[in-house]
């Protein structure tokens, strides 16, 4: 970006955490995983973290140009997809889904690039009325180890990427090896969204709606940029973020 062209802002929803949690401080706090603005900065936007109030969705959607949904140690309500019971191992944080929602279909409706990232995508799926698998080791047979084994910023797994998608467009290939930290996955895509990744347990990777701006969500976390592949699809919401 030069002085005439400014970096776009990107809001980035973060983590919040009960007081005493990991003896960090005795009052509730916010907690963002430094490569998520990192990367972002690299890919050439002013990443910006944000404040979980529902009241001021519409004064920050006035001042951000696009929108990244981070992943967490926690799971959507399966209340919020229409399940009436959880399963044993799925955890919720209430205020930030409710905020997370909030502002996602705000910035949907406003046509502002939303990337959903791992629980970000996971939501973002549900927010436009698809559904999700509450627990991946009890629906699906074979299962990859989706909660990977080895460090997050080494690959888990490939996933293949569906021909003819904007993914596809972006990333200018047909696999990618990608780290895997989810126990969920989109069961059914909302209406209007279209798959564009899989892995080969058959476990959705990534969705998509072309008819937007920009409105991509993936089960991995690009903000490690494992590959040029990942790299790519932060400077595209970058460039989607800044065309407004």
């Amino acid at each position: 970006m030069t002085d005439s062209q400014p970096r776009p802002i990107i809001g980035l929803t973060p983590d919040r955490e009960d007081a005493g949690a990991f003896g960090y401080s005795k009052f509730p706090f916010y907690a963002l995983r430094e490569n998520y603005a990192t990367s972002i900065a690299r890919a050439g936007g002013l990443p910006f973290a944000l404040p979980l109030e529902v009241d001021l969705i519409p004064e920050i959607l006035e001042r951000i140009d696009g929108l990244v949904l981070t992943g967490g140690a926690f799971d959507v309500d399966p209340a919020l997809f229409g399940e009436p019971t959880r399963h044993e191992t799925v955890t919720v944080k209430p205020a930030r889904t409710g905020f997370e929602m909030a502002i996602t279909q705000a910035a949907l409706e406003a046509d502002m690039p939303v990337l959903g990232i791992c629980g970000g995508e996971q939501l973002l799926n549900v927010a436009l009325g698809g559904t999700l698998i509450q627990h991946i080791p009890d629906s699906i047979e074979d299962a990859l180890a989706h909660e990977q084994p080895n460090p997050r910023d080494e690959p888990g797994h490939e996933v293949a990427i569906v021909p003819g998608t904007r993914l596809h467009e972006i990333v200018g290939v047909d696999t990618m090896a990608v780290n895997s930290a989810h126990h969920q996955a989109v069961r059914e895509a909302g209406p209007g969204l279209t798959i564009n990744a899989i892995a080969p347990d058959g476990v959705i990777e990534g969705i998509e709606d072309a008819s937007r701006r920009f409105c991509i969500g993936v089960e991995w976390h690009p903000e490690f940029e494992l590959s040029d592949g990942d790299s790519r699809i932060l400077r595209a919401l970058i460039a989607a973020a800044g065309a407004a």
